[in-house]
């Protein structure tokens, strides 16, 4: 039993780093780590918490080492690990807390993107073109907007995921 539950968490280890290496795509670099932090969702379901940390911490490496910065940074510093933390946020008692935890989450991650991108990999957000000066403060509004977006999402899909699949993998861990 804990062979095919360790199996499983190498195979969706394995997958999640395959789904982040398509983010050299042009167009797909913020889609793919929402996608890729999707088989950590099933992880969670499937297994828990426990076993969808390791999961995630076996991805780090290959990820870090061989995927697109944008990529990585955002799958390393917010998504990839956020279907463990939703499940921890979402047995909460209130709602208000849950959505206060999820949005300082967002915006602690947004400053960590930042700060590496720009102290470690040397990327300069200083021309923010046409947005000019305000351009720092839309472009925080509009990820705390998608990131709301996002979290709605992995919630359809988790059910969605439940209702789908949950029964046949349940089968395949027994």
């Amino acid at each position: 039993m804990k062979n095919k539950r360790i199996t499983f968490c190498g195979i969706s280890a394995a997958l999640a780093t395959v789904i982040m290496l398509t983010g050299y795509f042009p167009y797909l670099t913020y889609a793919i780590p929402c996608i890729a932090s999707m088989v950590i969702m099933a992880v969670v379901i499937e297994l828990g918490k426990k076993y969808a940390l390791t999961t995630y911490l076996a991805s780090l490496l290959p990820i870090f080492l061989f995927c697109e910065l944008e990529c990585k940074l955002l799958y390393i510093c917010l998504v990839g690990f956020y279907p463990i933390l939703k499940a921890v946020f979402e047995k909460l008692r209130s709602r208000i807390l849950e959505y206060i935890l999820k949005i300082v989450l967002l915006n602690v991650s947004v400053l960590a993107i930042y700060l590496l991108s720009t102290l470690v990999f040397g990327l300069s957000f200083e021309d923010m073109g046409e947005l000019g000066k305000y351009g720092s403060v839309i472009l925080i509004i509009l990820a705390n907007i998608t990131f709301l977006l996002y979290d709605f999402c992995i919630g359809k899909m988790a059910f969605a995921y439940i209702i789908k699949f949950h029964p046949t993998v349940k089968k395949m861990l027994k």
